[in-house]
């Protein structure tokens, strides 16, 4: 899969491997960006990058020509504004909790602002400074999570002077059902939209994450804020093929093996015993590492092309496999492919009866982590 491959960590073998290719990540962007029209498109870098690194994927991001950047919070921020030249965007989702005011504005982020309460407090630090501060507005557009409500869009549109000391850079809304492209919900929320903006100041609009720009064009407005699609999850759920490239690779390697009789239990409760004489390997990768342990007795992992069943309950630091089948016993350090060609990220998730964030964000740090950046 590489032509370049950097391993992050120092000490070796881990119990598994999480490989990061760069490239797929950039070709993702470079996707959506054609797909966005004249829409730019931001990159959603919280959770530290989906899990997979903020200090890779921003850098990667950046050399495509990314200048907007999202985090939930005020700490991501933080954290990030280092790997950021003077003139990317870094905006914080939750806004601002009670006294992040200062902090916000000295590291030059741009809050989110979501409540007649919290463009109070941020004019306040504006006229504290002597200064005029961005923000964003979100708007609540009907998915009854975060964003202005229609009632106090109005308060603002009739006193304007709410918004003094604030120059408001984007106005923005988030779509709750995009991900299934016949739902009715994103053609009102879309109308929500437009009506809510049109009593806010005039600037940049922001309303299409992942899903949303699989829409289409009317969707797109000034600035797209892709998430999971960059990192290589499926954006839609109506079935279609996923059209993003796979951006991680999970293996974890073998610690020992064994042969069992028939009628032997196996792992935790015995939630599967022994039909016939098997083969068993177990691999250092559990639950305490981000592989659910939903999938006991369920998923499988894979070498090269043999499919090989989780024997079993997922275990915080092991999962066994069935690897009766094979000609040959795999051998200590023997890497599987847990995510990869034959089992996706999203096939994972289905699974274990999750979404494809989930899994990224829950991959812990045990792993070796290798950097594919071309190839």
């Amino acid at each position: 899969m590489a032509s370049s491959d950097e391993t992050l960590d120092a000490e070796a073998p881990a119990g598994g491997v999480l490989q990061i290719s760069l490239s797929a990540l950039r070709a993702n962007y470079r996707q959506l960006r054609a797909l966005a029209g004249g829409a730019a498109v931001a990159g959603v870098v919280k959770a530290d990058a989906y899990g997979l690194g903020a200090a890779v994927v921003v850098p990667a991001l950046l050399t495509e020509g990314c200048r907007s950047f999202f985090v939930a919070q005020l700490g991501e921020a933080t954290a990030l504004r280092s790997l950021l030249p003077p003139d990317a965007e870094l905006f914080v989702l939750n806004g601002l909790s009670p006294g992040a005011e200062g902090p916000c504005a000295a590291i030059g982020a741009v809050p989110v602002l979501n409540s007649l309460d919290q463009i109070r407090r941020w004019g306040a630090e504006a006229a504290r400074r002597g200064a005029v501060l961005p923000a964003a507005l979100q708007v609540d557009s009907g998915m009854s999570r975060l964003g202005l409500s229609p009632a106090e869009v109005e308060a603002i549109a009739a006193e304007p002077a709410r918004l003094a000391g604030i120059r408001t850079v984007l106005v923005m809304s988030h779509l709750a059902c995009a991900d299934e492209p016949a739902h009715p919900a994103s053609a009102h929320q879309r109308a929500a939209f437009r009506e809510l903006v049109a009593r806010l100041p005039h600037t940049r609009l922001s309303l299409a994450n992942s899903a949303g720009l699989f829409l289409g064009p009317d969707y797109g407005f000034d600035l797209a804020r892709p998430g999971i699609a960059l990192y290589g999850g499926n954006p839609v759920a109506d079935g279609r093929a996923n059209p993003m490239q796979p951006v991680v690779r999970l293996q974890a390697r073998v610690v020992q093996t064994r042969d069992v009789p028939a009628g032997a239990g196996i792992g935790y409760g015995f939630s599967r015993v022994a039909d016939r004489p098997m083969r068993l390997a177990t691999v250092g990768v559990g639950y305490a590492d981000g592989w659910p342990r939903a999938l006991s007795n369920r998923a499988a992992a894979y070498l090269g092309d043999h499919r090989l069943p989780i024997a079993g309950r997922v275990s915080m630091d092991s999962t066994i496999l069935d690897v009766t089948d094979l000609t040959a016993m795999p051998q200590p350090g023997a890497l599987v492919d847990l995510i990869g060609p034959h089992q996706t990220l999203d096939a994972v998730a289905e699974l274990a009866g999750m979404i494809s964030y989930e899994i990224l964000t829950s991959l812990g740090d045990r792993f070796e982590r290798r950097i594919v950046r071309e190839g």
